[in-house]
């Protein structure tokens, strides 16, 4: 395989692996869209952040990010707190409820994986994982925080 078939073969094989995340994350649990799973694990591994910081991690418009805050927060998953440095700004939490349907979900998508991968053997798990770690930490010249 050359390297344009190999580039366009991770193309399309990462297209498959998105198409495929959207849709088993409906089914894990309908209520809770791929992208608010994603926010909430956000929420959760830095303890709470403003809706603007997540619209610059995950390069959204802070209208998507807004529309997708306001749903969460309706559902009862995070609230808003005012930060304690300066009360002018709203820092976003998970509520309890929010933090066990998190759990819920994440134990839900590792079982998944576990059971897509049971057959794969160490050495292979561990070089996919690595190339999945070097595929996502780059980051391209341009971008803000480069």
């Amino acid at each position: 395989m050359t390297a344009a078939e190999a580039v366009e073969a991770v193309q399309r094989e990462m297209t498959a692996f998105a198409r495929r995340a959207r849709a088993s994350a409906g089914r894990m649990h309908p209520e809770l869209s791929l992208v608010s799973y994603t926010l909430l694990g956000h929420l959760e591994e830095r303890g709470g952040c403003r809706a603007t910081d997540l619209a610059a991690h995950y390069a959204l418009d802070k209208s998507t990010v807004s529309r997708q805050v306001g749903a969460l927060e309706r559902a009862g998953l995070i609230e808003r707190r005012a930060d304690p440095d300066d009360h002018r700004v709203q820092v976003l939490h998970l509520t309890g409820t929010g933090r066990r349907l998190l759990a819920q979900v994440t134990e839900s998508r590792r079982a998944a994986f576990r059971e897509r991968l049971a057959d794969w053997p160490e050495e292979d798990l561990a070089r996919f994982a690595a190339y999945l770690i070097r595929y996502n930490a780059w980051t391209p010249p341009d971008a803000p925080d480069a």
